[in-house]
């Protein structure tokens, strides 16, 4: 089963600290986005392998698009 991780707000991505096949553990910080001039960790709730990442650094995203997939 996937789990896709979403955009909690609109923002820039900051910085992306995993890569598609990167294992992740529960509390893992997977990537920073910038919102209001404040950057906000995206952390996993779930264990697995990272099966797609969607955006890269500078990207702008908007609420709910999906930043990741892990499986």
């Amino acid at each position: 089963m996937s789990t896709e991780i979403l955009a909690p707000m609109p923002g820039t991505i900051w910085k992306v600290h995993v890569k598609e096949g990167d294992d992740v553990i529960e509390g893992q910080e997977l990537l920073i986005l910038e919102a209001m001039k404040m950057e906000n960790p995206i952390i996993t709730t779930t264990a697995g392998k990272i099966k797609q990442v969607g955006v890269k650094v500078e990207d702008k995203v908007a609420t709910k698009q999906l930043l990741l997939v892990i499986e």
